[in-house]
């Protein structure tokens, strides 16, 4: 016999009269979630009520209706059109569309309503607005109409936009929100679908992942490149500007790498035209120079361009205001914000007066060049005024007066070690009968060779005048090139680097020292003549200064495969721990380019495990080595961690160090490593056979 299925009957429907309404407290939403009231009722007035109220009559003691119906589902609606009757736009006595619920239990009816809601889809609210957009709404009404920022649109906008095929997979719970928000970085599906199936037979899938595969090639806008020919220019030339409307992606990313390779061509070509009409005999044009491309040229000493009587005046005026606020906010905590501005527009004016033209000889611009390139900061950088050695002028001898004869003879020598052995021939002692005649030259040989000694003597008595007078030669040689003007045989030697690392000229390192250099350069007079007593007038810090300037150029802590020097690499570590050096610091960090992509597979999970841990390195073991490396590289950024030859002994370098010995090594491995052979001895001085040193 077949059972008879019973029929539900649905609870009735109707308007009630606002006024007969109040809320349950038996509504089990207590926590404000969601849209606020003010926002609702805004939307209400506007749409009006999308959905009904839940109530119930309200009895009294006998059980005996009174009219009224209290509403235990449905109390932020109730609250918006309580807020609407306040501002005098509903009418108290307004029908309100109800159910009434005639049995069961108030809070069950309540938890019902709010926990079985099915929230929309992420992906239904996209297209949502996607469709709004498209019947013509702008960004700004559908983020007033549904109470979001306008950035959140533009999100849910461009979240619509992946590729039809990627979204049904989100529909499907096939990836992630955090995933599909990754992808939108790039709007070519073709190239969406591509990263998408390279992403399946990848074990990390994570969302930097996705990123990195969609902007592979492209520049970023923060590359020195972008920012010389300008965001904007690119866009106008036809130009594709990836984003991430969902992280940081400092101006986003060129897609168009050889129009961006054509504008930075042509705009260096613009600019160097400009430069060569001021007369130069050489221009070099490049992007990017190799550190160390100035070494071995001379570099000329121009005069700045003097303030005029009416710009030293402006300054002067400039300097008392930002003076005066410096001092008037000094004690406050935090600067008001048109304060702070103002002391940086004053700040940025002064520094122009700083830095002022420098001109240079119409002849010596003849014979001299300039480098134009890019500097790290994306601007243009001119270093003007470079001689090479082909084009100085020759010497010419220095004509000896008959007066001054005695005084200026010529010394004839050739050096052996730290012996002077002189090599002037020996000459016949003038007869008593010829007069008074100039000293010869083997006896003014022999007399000056005695006044050597007792220089020597006296200047090693005297530390003070010893470090002045070193200071004195070794500045002459590398900011003047004039040796000659000194009677001290020292030598400043800078190491060329032969094999140029990525990056290095434009490293923090070699910023810092391009500036140093170029500060001691103007803090020195023009002439090498006065070089002496201008050194003399200095205080000590500045001499200090000026020598640990100087010293620094000297330093060759490179490995070269064909010099081993263990002593000096060994004095190298010394150097570092007593100047404290910390790589990570001063700017380096492991990159594909200039470390991770040129080492072995085990070398990078060494890495990640002594920065990371050892599941970090087991999550990307099973990568082939290109896309191990990039994975390793992210994992890296921040972490301070070094490879051996960057690190200082004695200071730790990342976070999480683990024993260097936690991964052996194979025989390719050790020989990545730097040579400790101290069976091989230090580099020798082809003429005196010592050990070859920076200051000689």
């Amino acid at each position: 016999m077949a059972s008879t299925v019973q029929k539900i009957t649905l609870s009735p429907s109707r308007d009630i009269p606002f006024n007969k309404l109040l809320l349950s407290q038996s509504n089990v939403r207590r926590v404000k979630a969601g849209v606020s009231v003010e926002e609702l009722a805004d939307d209400i007035a506007r749409r009006g009520l999308l959905q009904g109220l839940s109530v119930r009559a309200v009895v009294d003691q006998a059980g005996v209706e009174t009219g009224m119906f209290e509403i235990p589902a449905g109390g932020r609606r109730y609250r918006a059109l309580e807020l609407l009757v306040k501002q005098k736009r509903l009418a108290k006595t307004a029908p309100v569309p109800c159910i009434v619920r005639e049995s069961g239990i108030a809070e069950e009816d309540s938890l019902a309503e709010n926990v079985q809601r099915a929230p929309l889809h992420p992906l239904d609210q996209f297209r949502a607005f996607l469709a709004l957009r498209e019947k013509g709404q702008s960004e700004e009404e559908i983020a007033a109409a549904f109470f979001v920022s306008v950035n959140v649109v533009k999100q849910r906008l461009k979240l619509a936009s992946v590729s039809p095929a990627l979204l049904d997979v989100y529909a499907e719970d096939g990836m992630t929100l955090d995933q599909l928000m990754a992808f939108t970085v790039s709007g070519d599906h073709e190239r969406q679908e591509q990263v998408f199936e390279r992403l399946k037979a990848s074990y990390d899938k994570q969302p930097y992942v996705i990123r990195r595969m969609l902007t592979e090639g492209a520049v970023r806008a923060s590359d020195k490149r972008a920012q010389f020919v300008g965001i904007d220019a690119y866009v106008a030339a036809g130009g594709t500007v990836l984003r991430d409307l969902f992280q940081g992606d400092d101006g986003g990313w060129l897609q168009d790498v050889p129009l961006v390779d054509q504008m930075v061509a042509d705009k260096l070509r613009a600019e160097s035209e400009t430069v060569a009409a001021e007369g130069w005999k050489w221009i070099e044009v490049a992007p990017d120079f190799a550190y160390g491309h100035t070494f071995g040229l001379r570099q000329l000493r121009g005069e700045t361009v003097a303030l005029t009587a009416e710009e030293e005046a402006t300054r002067d005026a400039l300097q008392a205001e930002f003076d005066r606020l410096s001092d008037e906010y000094q004690d406050a905590d935090e600067l008001p914000d048109e304060v702070d501005e103002r002391l940086s527009e004053l700040e940025t004016a002064l520094e122009g007066f700083e830095t002022r033209p420098v001109v240079f000889d119409p002849a010596e611009i003849a014979r001299a060049g300039a480098f134009v390139s890019i500097g790290a900061d994306g601007h243009l950088r001119v270093e003007r005024g470079y001689v090479r050695p082909e084009d100085e002028l020759p010497i010419e001898p220095e004509l000896v007066s008959a007066e001054d004869g005695e005084a200026d003879r010529a010394m004839v020598a050739s050096y052996e070690g730290d012996e002077a052995i002189m090599a002037a021939a020996p000459e016949a002692e003038p007869e008593e009968d010829e007069g008074l005649s100039p000293i010869s030259d083997r006896l003014m040989t022999e007399l000056t060779s005695h006044r050597t000694l007792g220089l020597r003597h006296a200047l090693g008595e005297r530390p003070d005048v010893a470090f002045l007078a070193a200071l004195h030669v070794l500045t002459l040689k590398t900011f003047y090139h004039y040796g000659s003007d000194s009677c001290l045989e020292l030598e400043v030697k800078s190491v060329s680097f032969g094999a140029q690392a990525p990056g290095l000229n434009d490293s923090a390192s070699a910023e810092a020292i391009r500036a140093r250099h170029e500060s001691w350069a103007k803090a020195l007079p023009k002439e090498s003549a006065d070089l002496w007593d201008a050194l003399q007038e200095w205080d000590g810090d500045s001499q200090a200064g000026l020598f640990a300037h100087i010293v620094s150029l000297s330093v060759n802590a490179m490995y070269e495969p064909w010099n081993r020097r263990p002593r000096a690499f060994a004095h190298a570590d010394r150097l570092a721990q007593a100047v404290d050096l910390d790589m990570a610091a001063a700017g380096w960090k492991p990159t594909v380019d200039n470390f991770l992509g040129r080492v072995t597979k085990a070398r990078i999970l060494q890495a990640v495990t002594q920065a990371k841990d050892q599941r970090a390195a087991d999550r990307i073991e099973h990568l082939k080595k290109g896309d191990m490396a990039a994975e390793a590289e992210t994992l890296l950024a921040d972490t301070g961690w070094l490879p051996e030859p960057l690190r200082t002994p004695g200071r730790a370098s990342g976070d999480q160090q683990t024993s260097e010995s936690a991964i052996e090594q194979t025989p390719e491995q050790s020989s990545e490593k730097l040579p400790e052979d101290e069976d091989q001895p230090a580099a020798q001085n082809d003429d005196t056979g010592e050990p070859m040193i920076a200051a000689e």
